[in-house]
């Protein structure tokens, strides 16, 4: 009989490498075949709810990181609710009309303009469902539980019906209203668009200063006097109809070069240097309030411009004085209209200018601030050009600058409710706390939703005009069109006449012959997302609102979150969510934003391809996802290191419990350890702090914890010196069975900490475990438990590992002056202090020898003298000598009880012990030595 068949070898069929990228898609089959998510939900039905609704990702292109980093940590939450006893459904949705496909059909080649709108409608149709398709099947290999067959997509005539009883319930209570307001316009994709849609960029921009001279100064300017405006946007000036003045401000009429002008007070010095002005006299002061209705000539044109009061002119820059185009800027637009100015654009659709600027028709209006440069100057107007770069509005899809002008659209009324909403924001949980100041700040200072497109991919206005013009809004019309919407989807607006899509017997004041027109426009896709709460939440009996949490990355402050929030609390007066989780971008190594022009993006499934999903969801686990990120293939490099670590501790606790029954084996508390019930009173800690985290959505905390103990208490303390017990004792002697007891229990409640996190890996872990579930995710997740003396055990056993610490550095200096190699070859003798002395007392049956991994151990009374050589620590001294004796050759240890058994020669006194009472055909036959070969 051979040494090694007297050792309790663990062995495992739990692979040692987890050939991620072609094992991942068979458990994904699997869970997929055998509807795991299925029975998960069955399991938690009428438990407590837990609802986190998918905020919907474009249907258009691969994934990438962001999405990786969103659709898992969305995963992870919904897992650990329903593990955790919660009912926690997830629905995937998806964001599917607006401009970016209209965009893709336009580099097909097709053109919408050229087709019946009904058929290019059903060509967008179409790539959007194959897109959803695609981004389907990338989202399920990250690993993603959820309803996958049944999504709500916001093309679909349910979710289209739900969102036109949305506009129509605004309707209703007066919130929506049509008028002519400057709005945010992109000539690139010919349609308004909202304050979401809007990014910042860098601009050069032309900077002037303009003269305007005064024709009624009301006695207090003579009309040889100028007023000076400062404008960025010279392409404006024939639309100026007047000049604002702050009514509390000062402002002077000052004398240069024998000319006079009117600047405030307070920008004198500075417009005094820009102008190149050598010590202006002061002729006069007076206030804006005083100014009020004089009138001055346009620089340009044969007509007036009229001076105002208006609270939102600043001394930020410029002059004090504000040139007011009312139909190009929110604030020209709200004091023209107080004082009575026509509100008119000068540019059309396109970005031309038009009949409305007269000598600049038909030109773009970016040329066209040279050539009104060039007139002012003519005129003797101008009085300075000067370029600068400054932030400046750009369609978020086209990446183009886009303008404010008037146009007439459908607004819905946030100014109406605006106090309801603020109010449902305070109670909102947001995570980061941070968001909460953020959509507040937004929501106080934000306009009026302009919700009309001029696009041909979305859900129609479902407005009609009677032959009068009026717009027709009322419930019975707008809800016989989203039954219609429901029964047929939205593209039956565009295959029959109005006529045909009103209520049977239908008839208006306004249309006497019974004629009907229908709008063109489309609602903004903002309006599409922002009604899934009606059109996914409400809608279906799985699903509860509100939501119990919106999770998106921080741009939705301005996007979803904020969109949801106002036709939610339009309609039902609360919010749709009780809680918000945002995260930052995903950035390259050098922190730059991830894009495909650059060559900088990292495909989720190249990382599959090389690592695996796991190691993507590990990464998502550990980063700090408050803030941006940053990524590279490093990242997954060092994290596919982290999972190896994980893999391979919890490997070698399944080796060495393969012979472990727990319902037969498991060793009580009380007839546990000391260092046991330390390792246990640890395990509940980490499931106690791990469940706290996963509740603030804390991910990288819960990581760190469980790795932690994996790593620091299990592999390189406890599971270090369990292998001179698992190994060495007899197979069912107690301090074996507690040993495996301990790995055990850490391996079960591990496994169910662990799944939300690497769900294939505990599901492949899981069978090993020989529990009742099938699955791990059909398990509850482990409770921490109240332990008595757990205070006093955390303590004493603190204090061991720093004297372990203090011990292991003795040792190294050992190692490195030759008188040891390993540590089994060490005697440590210690000379404590009374504090040490008491806590190594304190540790009851725990064989400190063992768990220090040495061959000798023995402790000098309190006050003995340390002798030179020992090395001082805090609470005494430790000498490190090479043990006595010989290897055993079963134990590995330095003993002077080696050969005292006549039988087995080659061990120590203890294991020939084992042997003699657990191999008897050992003691008959004689063991087969390495020493006899």
């Amino acid at each position: 009989m051979k040494v090694k068949d007297t050792l309790n070898l663990g062995k495992t069929a739990f692979p040692m490498r987890g050939n991620l990228p072609n094992r991942e898609p068979d458990f994904q089959k699997d869970w997929e075949e055998n509807h795991v998510y299925q029975q998960r939900q069955k399991l938690n039905q009428g438990r407590p709810a837990f609802v986190l609704h998918d905020g919907p990702p474009f249907a258009n292109g691969d994934i990438h990181m962001g999405h990786a980093l969103n659709k898992i940590s969305k995963d992870i939450i919904s897992r650990y609710h329903a593990m955790a006893g919660y009912y926690s459904p997830y629905v995937p949705g998806w964001d599917t009309h607006g401009l970016p496909i209209e965009q893709q059909l336009a580099k097909q080649g097709i053109k919408r303009k050229e087709m019946a709108m009904a058929d290019y409608r059903e060509l967008c149709r179409q790539f959007a469902m194959k897109e959803i398709d695609r981004q389907r099947t990338e989202f399920k290999r990250l690993g993603v539980a959820g309803d996958w067959d049944h999504p709500y997509i916001t093309l679909l005539p349910e979710f289209e019906a739900a969102e036109v009883r949305v506009f129509g319930e605004m309707a209703e209570k007066g919130y929506i209203y049509h008028g002519l307001k400057p709005v945010y316009w992109s000539w690139s994709s010919e349609s308004t668009l909202a304050e979401a849609e809007v990014e910042y960029k860098d601009v050069k921009s032309p900077s002037i200063y303009v003269a305007f001279q005064v024709k009624d100064g009301k006695g207090i300017l003579d009309d040889d006097t100028a007023l000076i405006i400062w404008t960025t946007t010279p392409w404006t000036i024939p639309a100026n109809r007047g000049i604002a003045v702050n009514p509390k401000f000062e402002y002077s009429q000052v004398a240069v070069d024998g000319k006079k002008y009117v600047v405030a007070s307070e920008m004198l010095n500075r417009v005094a240097e820009d102008l190149g002005w050598d010590a202006p006299e002061v002729l006069k002061t007076f206030k804006g309030v005083d100014m009020d209705n004089m009138v001055a000539r346009h620089p340009l044109y044969d007509r007036d411009s009229l001076v105002m009061n208006a609270n939102h002119v600043t001394l930020d820059a410029g002059t004090g004085l504000v040139h007011t185009a009312p139909g190009h800027g929110e604030d020209d637009y709200n004091v023209g209209v107080r004082y009575g100015l026509p509100v008119e654009s000068v540019v059309d659709a396109k970005g031309y200018m038009n009949e409305n600027a007269p000598g600049f028709e038909g030109v773009f209006y970016d040329d066209a601030n040279k050539m009104v440069t060039e007139q002012l100057t003519a005129k003797g107007a101008l009085l300075k050009l000067d370029f600068f770069t400054h932030s400046y509005p750009h369609d978020w899809r086209t990446k183009k600058p886009v303008i404010y002008r008037a146009t007439t659209q459908w607004f819905a009324s946030v100014a109406s409710f605006r106090d309801q909403i603020l109010d449902q924001i305070e109670k909102v949980n947001f995570t980061p706390s941070w968001g909460k100041t953020r959509l507040y700040n937004m929501i106080r200072d934000r306009g009026d939703w302009v919700i009309s497109r001029q696009r041909a991919w979305g859900v129609p206005l479902p407005i009609f005009y009677a032959e009068d013009g009026t717009p027709i809004l009322e419930k019975e019309t707008i809800d016989h069109v989203a039954d219609l919407f429901g029964q047929y989807g939205s593209n039956v607006w565009f295959e029959r006449e109005a006529k045909d899509l009103l209520p049977e017997g239908y008839t208006h004041p306004g249309s006497p012959n019974g004629e009907f027109t229908k709008e063109t426009d489309i609602m903004d896709v903002w309006f599409d997302s922002g009604s899934s709460w009606a059109g996914c939440l409400k809608g279906r009996d799985d699903l509860a609102y509100p939501a119990s949490l919106y999770l998106e990355g921080s741009d939705q402050y301005r996007g979803w979150f904020n969109s949801s929030l106002i036709t939610s609390v339009a309609v039902n007066g609360v919010a749709p969510y009780k809680g918000i989780l945002s995260q930052g971008f995903t950035l390259d190594s050098k922190g730059q934003k991830m894009s495909k022009s650059l060559g900088n993006v990292i495909a989720p499934e190249k990382v599959e391809k090389q690592y695996g999903a796991e190691i993507i969801r590990l990464w998502v686990a550990s980063v700090d996802s408050s803030s941006d990120v940053r990524v590279s293939m490093d990242n997954f490099a060092q994290t596919s290191e982290a999972y190896r670590k994980i893999r391979n501790t919890m490997r070698f606790m399944l080796a060495n419990t393969t012979d472990f029954d727990a319902a037969k084996d498991t060793v009580a508390w009380d007839n546990l350890g000391d260092v046991d019930r330390y390792m246990l009173v640890r395990l509940n800690q980490v499931v106690r702090d791990a469940h706290a985290d996963y509740v603030k959505y804390d991910f990288s905390s819960v990581e760190k914890v469980i790795s932690a103990y994996l790593v620091n208490d299990l592999s390189a303390f406890y599971l270090d010196f369990a292998k001179d017990v698992v190994y060495i004792e007899a197979a069912d002697s107690l301090k074996r069975r507690r040993m495996q007891t301990v790995m055990y229990q850490a391996l079960v409640a591990l496994t169910q900490m662990l799944t939300p996190i690497l769900p294939h890996t505990m599901e492949e872990i899981w069978p090993f475990l020989n529990r009742q579930e099938d699955y791990a995710f059909l398990s509850d997740m482990p409770e921490a438990r109240t332990i008595d003396g757990e205070d006093d055990i955390l303590n004493r056993w603190h204090a061991f590992m720093d004297f372990r610490s203090d011990v292991a550095k003795a040792l190294e200096e050992a190692r490195d002056a030759k008188l040891i190699g390993k540590s089994m070859e060490a005697k440590v003798t210690v000379y404590p202090t009374q504090q040490l002395a008491d806590l190594l007392a304190s540790l009851g049956d725990s064989d400190v020898m063992q768990m220090l991994i040495v061959s000798g151990f023995s402790q000098a009374a309190v006050g003995t003298a340390a002798p030179a050589e020992a090395l001082t620590f805090k609470d005494g001294a430790v000498l490190v000598e090479h043990a006595d004796g010989d290897v055993c050759e079963r134990c590995r240890m330095t003993r002077t009880d080696v050969g005292t058994d006549d039988a087995f020669p080659t061990l120590c006194a203890r294991c020939a012990a084992i042997v003699r009472d657990n191999f008897p055909e050992a003691v008959a036959e004689g063991l087969e030595s390495k020493q006899s070969k």
